[in-house]
């Protein structure tokens, strides 16, 4: 989105969150700007993370946050079928490097901002590569991040506009399909069980509403992120996907079963769906 946006507080409607990425625009589109604009507050002026953290303090009733989090959400309950996810190429997850060879990494320096993306790069060094790299959280700034390391994590709009030709760029959802042939499943809106009036939210129906406007979606981000109109539609209708379908269920199975056996989630927890 061009600029954060939070809604006035209300006492009876739903409180919900997401960040202001390009990635998230079309599932919040119809909350600020279209037909459910008065059917919840919507906080977008915060980062992936710390939307999981607003849902675990009980801040907002629900969120849209990296899909490791769930563990961390008090009864949580992700959304079925609505998802932030990608089949080959998602573009706005990168690994910048140095080398054109990902087995010559020895230091990596983390985004801070999204714990799904730092634990799928670490599964993809550990199950499919020669040997780990040490890794390093810092703030997204790629300058700083490479000064010391060989590559550097980053995610959302400003890995987008990272130059091809200035370093190597490896794409994290082709890194996992390539290895897996699955796609991968980076965010979804989760919920709390005990929040029951997250039920009546339509998070399908805003999505559905928000695709119909990506080329407007888009036309507001050209000077935010400097990119053409064209590219912008092209990133949210064929890197981006927005329905869980098959490929994406399965992807994201494997994915929470090798982040079991790596203990970045414990061994027996599973990801429930809110039931409506």
């Amino acid at each position: 989105m061009p600029e954060s946006t939070i809604q006035p507080p209300s006492d009876h409607l739903p409180r919900i969150a997401a960040s202001s990425y390009l990635n998230t625009a079309p599932l919040i589109w119809s909350f600020l700007h279209g037909s459910r604009q008065q059917d919840v507050a919507m906080i977008t002026d915060t980062a992936p993370v710390r939307c999981a953290d607003l849902l675990a303090r009980g801040e907002v009733e629900a969120a849209l946050v990296p899909v490791i989090e769930y563990e961390r959400i008090p009864d949580g309950r992700a959304v079925p079928d609505v998802c932030v996810g990608s089949r080959s190429a998602v573009r706005s997850v990168v690994l910048v490097s140095k080398y054109d060879d990902l087995n010559q990494i020895r230091h990596v320096a983390l985004d801070e901002e999204s714990r799904t993306s730092q634990a799928l790069i670490k599964i993809i060094f550990r199950e499919f590569l020669e040997g780990e790299p040490q890794w390093q959280s810092f703030t997204p700034d790629l300058d700083q991040m490479l000064k010391s390391n060989d590559a550097a994590l980053l995610i959302g709009d400003p890995a987008m506009t990272i130059s091809s030709t200035d370093h190597h760029v490896f794409d994290l959802a082709t890194l996992w399909h390539r290895f897996t042939g699955t796609g991968f499943v980076f965010a979804m809106w989760m919920t709390r069980q005990t929040a029951g009036e997250n039920r009546q939210i339509d998070f399908a129906g805003a999505r559905d509403e928000g695709l119909q406007h990506v080329d407007e979606i888009a036309q507001q981000n050209v000077n935010v992120l400097g990119l053409p109109q064209g590219e912008l539609v092209s990133y949210l209708r064929e890197n981006i996907c927005f329905n869980m379908d098959d490929d994406l269920k399965k992807g994201l199975e494997l994915f929470l079963t090798f982040a079991r056996k790596h203990r970045f989630l414990s061994a027996d927890s599973r990801l429930k769906m809110l039931e409506y």
